[in-house]
């Protein structure tokens, strides 16, 4: 089964110049880098969480006890809706705009409302946790003067040790705005 929220924007899948990819539909909403390490191994391990959650359930439904195998069967589904969030959280860019995609919800900015993108040195959350350390960020600005929360930081779950992969996602994002801010513009 494949799943779309894990490919990257295509350049690191390409094995052939000439075949086109099944993901590179540019009106689709797509992450611009793969999701990183400890975002994967978090998700992995509340997965496996998850299926020892199942194999409980199994029991308790064997046993006769319909609503504790109910409850933790919802625990369980609820455990796997988590770890599927924490995978699909981060920028998501398409020909429409820009997507910045939380835990709990998301903000969609189409790229003619967005004047300026950059990366800045700034104090950054470390892996999303309240400590703060100085690192970098990409930061995105609206028409409206509104300053969106950093799209993307060195020490976020993606890109933590990693410094080529975040200035590799960072310009692949400018790259998009630069793109379709002109093309919005010209139109």
């Amino acid at each position: 089964m494949p799943l779309p929220f894990l490919t990257a924007d295509g350049a690191f899948d390409a094995q052939e110049e000439d075949v086109p990819l099944a993901h590179d539909d540019r009106d689709r909403w797509r992450r611009p880098y793969r999701p990183g390490p400890w975002r994967v191994a978090g998700s992995a391990l509340l997965l496996l969480l998850a299926a020892f959650m199942l194999l409980a359930t199994m029991i308790i439904a064997f046993a006769g006890t319909w609503p504790g195998a109910a409850v933790c069967l919802a625990a369980a589904l609820s455990v796997i809706g988590t770890a599927v969030r924490m995978l699909m959280t981060g920028v998501w860019v398409s020909r429409s705009g820009l997507r910045r995609v939380g835990f709990f919800g998301a903000r969609s900015v189409a790229w003619n409302d967005i004047t300026e993108i950059r990366t800045v040195q700034q104090p950054v959350r470390w892996l999303g946790l309240p400590r703060t350390v100085q690192g970098q960020a990409l930061t995105a600005a609206c028409r409206d003067g509104v300053e969106l929360p950093a799209l993307l930081t060195d020490h976020n779950p993606d890109f933590l040790s990693r410094s080529e992969a975040f200035d590799r996602a960072a310009d692949t994002v400018e790259a998009w705005a630069e793109e379709y801010r002109t093309v919005h513009a010209a139109a």
